[in-house]
């Protein structure tokens, strides 16, 4: 699957108020985002045991696709494909790798 196809099939499924569309994704975002910490989280209180540890794993990755149609979503508002973003993304990780500067802080490293 592409980041295309799942934008455009993602988008048939967007039911969300247009005037605030922005902000309405951000704050799905992060609460989508707060359900995969709070799953993680109860990974690490609950320990390993390999059966639990597998539906955990499920479960966060189930949160996860959440969290990929809100920013799918956040990209056609804005305007850039989200195969824009995701490449521009890892051609800024590697530049920060090639000058030693993926550790830090800041967004101009």
């Amino acid at each position: 699957m592409t980041a295309e196809f799942y934008e455009m099939k993602a988008g048939q499924t967007a039911i969300f108020p247009k005037n605030q569309a922005l902000e309405y994704l951000a704050l799905g975002l992060t609460s989508e985002a707060g359900e995969v910490a709070g799953k993680v989280k109860k990974l690490i209180r609950d320990g390993e045991d390999v059966e639990g540890f597998e539906l955990k794993k499920m479960a966060i990755a189930s949160e996860i696709g959440d969290v990929l149609w809100y920013c799918a979503m956040m990209a056609k508002e804005v305007g850039v494909p989200l195969n824009d973003i995701m490449k521009d993304n890892l051609k800024k990780l590697h530049g920060r790798k090639e000058r030693g500067t993926l550790h830090g802080s800041g967004d101009n490293r």
